[in-house]
C-alpha cells in the first residue's frame, strides 16, 4: 500500500509551477524556432543557408533527444509505455535505497562527524551564549518548567511502589552498621555534631524561658499527691532555675563535662557499630523492624510530597531565590567556558565522541527513514513533486541540448564542406 506525500507550502508550489512552465516554454520555443528555421532552409545545402539548415536540424535532434531524456525520468513520453521510461514512479524504491547509501557513506562517517563537530566549536559558542543573563535565565526557566511538570506527574503510587519494590529490599540486603558507624565516626571526629547540639540547647533554653508555667504544670502532675502545694512550688521553681542554669553552662562551655560525655558516648557507639557484634546485630534488627513497618511507604511518600511541594513552589517563582541562584550558576559556567581553553577542548571532544557514538549506533535507523518514507510514497505523486522541485533546472538540459546540438550540426556540416 502506498501513501501520498505530505503537502508542502501551496504558495511555494505555485511559484515553482509557474517557474517550471516558463522554462518549459523557453525550451519548447527554441525547438519550434529550430523547426521553423529548418523548414525555411530545407533544400538549401550550399552557402550560408546550408550551415543554418544543418544547425537547425541538429538543434531539433538535440532538443527532442533531451526532451525525451528529461520526460522519461518522470513519465512515459507521449504516454507510450517505452521500456526504461517513467523511472521515478517505477523505481522510487531503488532511488530511496541509493540515497540512503549515499548519505550513509558520504556524510554519516566518524571522521566527517568528528571534524564537523570540532569545527563548530560548540563549547565556545555555548559559553558565549550562556554568559549573557537573558540567555541563562531562559535556560533556567525552561529547565524549571520541565522539572516542575515532571515532578507533578509523579504519582504517590509510583513512589510507594519504588520504595517497596526497590529501596526496602535493597536496604534489607545491605548491612547498615558499617555505613552508620563510619559516618558517625567522621561526624564526631570533625565535631560536626556540635552545631546540632548548640542548636538543640538554644531551642531548649528558649522554650523553657518562655514556658515556665507549662514546665510547672508538667512537673506538678508527677509530684506526690500528699506533698504540700507550697513545697511543690519551691521544689519546681528550684528545679526550673537549675535546669536553665545547667543548659546555659553547657552552651557557654565548649569543654563542659556533659559535652565531653556525649562525645565519648558517640565515639563508643561508632566503634560498636564498626566492631562490636552485639551492637551490629542490634542495629541490623532495628533496621529490619523499621523497614518492615507498614508506615515506611507512607512516610517516604509524605517526605516526597513535602520535598516536591517545596521544589515546585520554588520553581514557580520566576524571581525567586532558587531561580536567581541557578541563573548565576549558569552564567558562571558560561564565563568559565569562555576563559578556560582546556575545558572547552574537553567538552568539544566529548560532544564529538557522543555525536560519533549516536551516528554509529543509530545512523542506520536514521538513513533507513529515507527508504521507508520513499517506499510509502505514491509513485505518481512522488514523480510530480520531484519534477516540481527540480524540473525548472532540468529544462536547461533541453535548452542546452538545443543550442549544443545546433553548434555540433554546424561543425559537422563544416567538416563535410571542407572534406569535399
Amino acid at each position: 500500500m502506498s501513501f501520498v506525500m505530505a503537502g508542502s507550502d501551496p504558495q511555494l508550489d505555485a511559484e515553482r509551477r509557474a517557474a517550471l512552465r516558463r522554462m518549459r516554454g523557453v525550451a519548447v520555443g527554441l525547438l519550434v524556432l529550430a523547426a521553423v528555421v529548418y523548414l525555411l532552409t530545407l533544400g538549401e545545402d550550399d552557402g550560408f543557408l546550408g550551415f543554418v539548415n544543418a544547425g537547425a536540424e541538429a538543434s531539433m535532434v538535440g532538443a527532442i533527444a533531451d526532451w525525451f531524456a528529461v520526460v522519461a525520468l518522470f513519465k512515459h513520453p507521449l504516454g507510450l509505455p517505452i521500456p526504461h521510461t517513467a523511472l521515478i514512479p517505477k523505481r522510487k524504491e531503488m532511488f530511496g535505497r541509493g540515497l540512503e547509501e549515499f548519505i550513509g557513506e558520504n556524510f554519516l562517517q566518524e571522521g566527517i562527524i568528528r571534524e564537523r563537530v570540532l569545527g563548530a566549536r560548540p563549547a565556545g559558542k555555548a559559553g558565549d551564549w550562556l554568559s549573557h543573563e537573558p540567555n541563562a535565565r531562559r535556560v533556567v526557566l525552561e529547565g524549571a518548567d520541565l522539572l516542575r511538570i515532571a515532578l507533578q506527574r509523579v504519582r504517590d503510587e509510583d513512589v510507594a511502589e519504588l520504595v517497596q519494590a526497590l529501596l526496602v529490599p535493597r536496604f534489607l540486603e545491605e548491612p547498615v552498621s558499617p555505613l552508620a558507624g563510619s559516618l558517625l565516626h567522621e561526624v564526631v571526629e570533625d565535631g560536626a555534631h556540635h552545631t546540632v547540639v548548640d542548636l538543640l540547647l538554644e531551642e531548649a533554653q528558649r522554650w523553657l524561658s518562655g514556658n515556665e508555667a507549662t514546665f510547672y504544670d508538667v512537673v506538678a502532675e508527677r509530684a506526690p499527691w500528699w506533698a504540700p502545694e507550697a513545697l511543690n512550688e519551691r521544689v519546681i521553681s528550684r528545679l526550673y532555675a537549675e535546669l536553665l542554669a545547667w543548659i546555659d553552662d553547657i552552651r557557654t562551655d565548649p569543654e563542659h563535662r556533659t559535652r565531653l560525655a556525649l562525645d565519648r558516648l558517640l565515639r563508643e557507639l561508632a566503634d560498636g557499630l564498626l566492631h562490636d557484634p552485639d551492637t551490629i546485630d542490634r542495629m541490623e534488627r532495628f533496621k529490619e523492624r523499621v523497614l518492615s513497618h507498614p508506615q515506611v511507604s507512607a512516610t517516604f511518600v509524605s517526605l516526597w510530597n513535602a520535598l516536591r511541594r517545596a521544589t515546585v513552589d520554588a520553581l514557580q517563582e520566576s524571581d525567586g531565590l532558587l531561580v536567581k541562584r541557578a541563573v548565576a550558576e549558569v552564567m558562571a559556567f558560561g564565563q568559565r567556558l569562555q576563559s578556560d581553553t582546556g575545558l572547552r577542548k574537553r567538552i568539544d571532544e566529548q560532544a564529538a565522541s557522543v555525536s560519533v557514538f549516536l551516528v554509529e549506533r543509530y545512523g542506520h535507523e536514521l538513513t533507513a527513514v529515507i527508504t521507508q518514507t520513499i517506499d510509502r510514497w505514491d509513485g505518481e505523486e512522488a514523480s510530480r513533486r520531484i519534477e516540481l522541485q527540480v524540473g525548472k533546472d532540468l529544462q536547461f538540459v533541453r535548452i542546452n541540448g538545443t543550442l549544443v546540438g545546433g553548434l555540433v550540426g554546424v561543425i559537422i556540416h563544416t567538416v563535410s564542406v571542407l572534406s569535399t
